[in-house]
């Protein structure tokens, strides 16, 4: 795994390509996506921002929130931001889980618990304060220190902090990945599938597959594109 490095204020898309808004969206209302993915993907797409948790306390789930925005910023989104950790806190309450654990760490609900809490214990042995008070500069320390497995804090002692630190980060990029608006970000239209795929050669393009509309790099055409455009 790279090291924890401090995130960039500006939008996460200054060096990736650019692919159409709205793509994975107008691909729901046809019948390239089957029905079971369509209805997960509008409920993930309609589910309104949690702001009651149901599974971990009010404070800890405000804080779950300010680790997310240092892990995986989306200053560029403002209120539409992707809501990491309310889909977090609904797969702990759920109980789902992929079926195996570290047997150094315990069951996920308790390692959330122990875990956020080691956070704040971090936080305050190294700047004297909680996490959600600190500049972003050292929320991106105490991350930095609990990745390195080197963080004060008693809750350390009994869990191993890179683990926790892993398990979250997984959490989260999985369910960010999962969000309509986040596969649009990464032009990918893989459940669009009803019909299976016939342009598989290297380079190829299905007709309602998107093409970036500012490459990182200039590039020619991929095969079939222009039937994309």
């Amino acid at each position: 795994m790279a090291s924890l490095t401090p995130q960039n204020e500006g939008s996460r898309l200054d060096a990736a390509p650019l692919w159409p808004e709205g793509s994975v969206r107008a691909l729901l209302e046809t019948g390239l996506v089957r029905e079971p993915t369509r209805a997960a993907l509008l409920g993930r797409l309609n589910t309104p921002v949690v702001e009651q948790p149901t599974f971990l306390t009010h404070d800890a789930f405000l804080m779950l929130r300010a680790v997310l925005a240092r892990l995986i910023p989306q200053p560029d989104r403002g209120d539409a931001a992707i809501d990491i950790a309310g889909a977090i806190d609904a797969k702990l309450g759920q109980g789902k889980g992929n079926g195996w654990r570290y047997a150094s760490m315990p069951p996920d609900g308790e390692a959330y618990r122990r875990g956020l809490h080691g956070i704040d214990e971090t936080a305050r042995a190294m700047f004297g304060e909680l996490f959600g008070c600190l500049h972003p500069t050292c929320q991106d320390a105490v991350l930095a220190a609990i990745q390195a497995g080197s963080p004060p804090g008693a809750t350390w002692a009994s869990m191993p902090a890179p683990r926790f630190f892993e398990e979250l980060l997984v959490m989260a990029v999985e369910a960010y990945y999962a969000h309509p608006v986040a596969q649009e970000e990464i032009g990918y239209v893989g459940m669009a599938d009803a019909q299976g795929w016939t342009r598989i050669g290297l380079g190829e393009r299905e007709a309602h597959e998107p093409g970036p509309v500012a490459p990182l790099l200039s590039s020619p055409p991929l095969a079939g594109a222009e039937a994309a455009e």
